[in-house]
C-alpha cells in the first residue's frame, strides 16, 4: 500500500486511502510505523479521502497512535467525513485521538 506521505515543519503528514479495510491493514500499520519510527513521532492523518474503514482500520490507527507516543508524540486526525466520524463516536475513539477540522489547524496544535 502506497500512502501519500510528506513533512511539513518536522511533521509526519499522511494521507489515507478511501478504504482502510482488514486487506490493507497490515501493509498500512507497517507503512505507518516506519514512518513514524523515521521521524519525530508526530503524525497527521488525512482522512479526508477516507469513506469506509472498519475495525482492522481502527486498530491500525490505535497502532499507530501507541508507536508515535512511545517517541514523546502523538497522532491528530484531519479531515474526517460524518461517515468515519460517527465510526469514531460509535467506538469513543474520539475521546482518545484529537480530531481537527482541517491540516492548518493540527500543525499549530503541534507546535
Amino acid at each position: 500500500m502506497n500512502l501519500e506521505h510528506r513533512t511539513e515543519n518536522g511533521i509526519d503528514i499522511v494521507k489515507l486511502p478511501e478504504r482502510l479495510m482488514m486487506a490493507d491493514a497490515a501493509d498500512a500499520r507497517a507503512a505507518l510505523k516506519e514512518i513514524i519510527g523515521k521521524g519525530a513521532g508526530k503524525l497527521i492523518l488525512d482522512l479526508a479521502d477516507t469513506t469506509f474503514m472498519d475495525s482492522s482500520g481502527l486498530a491500525v490507527l490505535v497502532s499507530s497512535l501507541q508507536a508515535a507516543r512511545k517517541k514523546a508524540g502523538d497522532v491528530y486526525l484531519v479531515g474526517m467525513g460524518d461517515t468515519v466520524r460517527a465510526l469514531f463516536e460509535l467506538t469513543r475513539l474520539h475521546t482518545v485521538f484529537q480530531i481537527f477540522d482541517d491540516e492548518a489547524g493540527a500543525i499549530r496544535a503541534f507546535s
